[in-house]
């Protein structure tokens, strides 16, 4: 009984719905704070000591902007599958470089969210891997047209209480 039911709850469209308006809203959120501000951006990239130098601007221009497209249309439901697949590989891309950063011993801020940022750690890791699980669950079971048939129920509704005034 109980396992059926966890099944169904995680190839649930509901759920994928859910996770992707989280999803969305959550790199939206992480891209608002970088995109005004891409020279202190780039010096947190710089501090990873991953990406060569000539890369580094460009990365703190273009990054946030990847996000922010990609949560917009994660929350829209406009090419989703497609955004989840660009969510995951940041999201794996992220948590190679903490991870790497973590065995070196860098005392780094992510760069995640504000200028100043939280410094890196196994919390961060497991948050990124929990949202790349995230990621798959709606890889898998989201279904775009769930948004159609919910606008056609409230159209529904708003047009029988149209008539019945």
């Amino acid at each position: 009984m109980i396992p059926s039911f966890i099944k169904r709850m995680i190839k649930s469209e509901y759920l994928s719905f859910a996770l992707r308006v989280y999803l969305g809203y959550f790199f939206i959120y992480a891209s608002l704070s970088k995109i005004p501000h891409p020279a202190q951006f780039a010096e947190a990239i710089a501090d990873y000591r991953l990406i060569p130098f000539i890369f580094l601007n460009l990365g703190a221009v273009i990054l946030p902007w990847i996000e922010l497209v990609a949560g917009l249309f994660l929350i829209i439901g406009f090419r989703s599958r497609s955004s989840i697949i660009v969510i995951g590989l940041l999201l794996i891309m992220f948590d190679v470089m903490i991870l790497i950063n973590m065995y070196w011993g860098a005392p780094i801020s992510c760069g995640c969210y504000d200028v100043v940022g939280e410094p890196i750690g196994w919390k961060k890791v497991l948050e990124n891997a929990l949202m790349l699980a995230f990621s798959v669950q709606i890889y898998y079971f989201d279904r775009p047209e769930l948004l159609n048939r919910m606008k056609s129920i409230i159209g529904a509704g708003s047009r029988i209480t149209s008539t019945e005034s």
